[in-house]
């Protein structure tokens, strides 16, 4: 099993919005916490699902971008 780290920022206009770095575009937004969270697991599976239909010679970034204020880190298994 997989486990990527997740990035949640609180959105200016409320809620919050949440990215996972390591995959870029991987990115999702909602009201609570807890929503944000199940959209992450939503989006991860979004994302790898169209990267595994695209070139197999794909290679996942590994450095980090950019720098954020940090509201939380969690940790998504796939």
């Amino acid at each position: 099993m997989a486990i990527f780290k997740a990035v949640i920022h609180e959105a200016e206009e409320g809620g919050y919005w949440a990215e996972i770095p390591a995959l870029p575009g991987c990115v999702t937004e909602g009201e609570t916490i807890q929503e944000v969270t199940t959209n992450l697991k939503d989006a991860l599976h979004g994302w790898m699902e169209t990267a595994n239909g695209m070139a197999s010679g794909m290679v996942l970034p590994s450095k980090k971008h950019g720098t954020h204020k940090l509201t939380r880190l969690v940790e998504i298994p796939v």
